[in-house]
């Protein structure tokens, strides 16, 4: 085991940083980007664009795409959509994973639209 990261599995934390990093070619992330903020007990999945008006304070535009929370008592991973108001909600069409790639996964074929709209 290669131990924890902010208390969640350090190989999960890559994996997920992995992913993010593959959803924008390196060509237009200047434009956008994906990222991953870390806590103690989730990982926050992040779209992220830059000003777009003058003047700016050079702030990326930051949107919530998903959240993973891991339950550490059972070692599993559980999928949160965000809202309009960025309010956080169980997604109820994947149940929790051991694998944090079950997860992407179901982010990557948003079969219901509510991640990347």
């Amino acid at each position: 085991m290669l131990g924890d990261v902010a208390g969640l599995p350090e190989l999960d934390v890559a994996r997920v940083r992995r992913w993010c990093e593959a959803q924008v070619p390196a060509e237009h992330r200047d434009q956008m980007r994906v990222g991953c903020e870390v806590t103690p007990r989730h990982l926050t999945i992040v779209e992220l664009r830059p000003p777009w008006q003058e003047p700016n304070d050079g702030e990326w535009t930051r949107l919530i795409v998903a959240r993973l929370y891991f339950r550490r008592a059972e070692g599993v991973w559980k999928l949160y959509w965000s809202d309009s108001n960025q309010r956080m909600h169980a997604y109820d069409r994947c149940a929790p994973a051991a694998h944090v790639d079950v997860l992407l996964r179901e982010i990557d074929d948003d079969p219901t639209g509510i991640f990347w709209g």
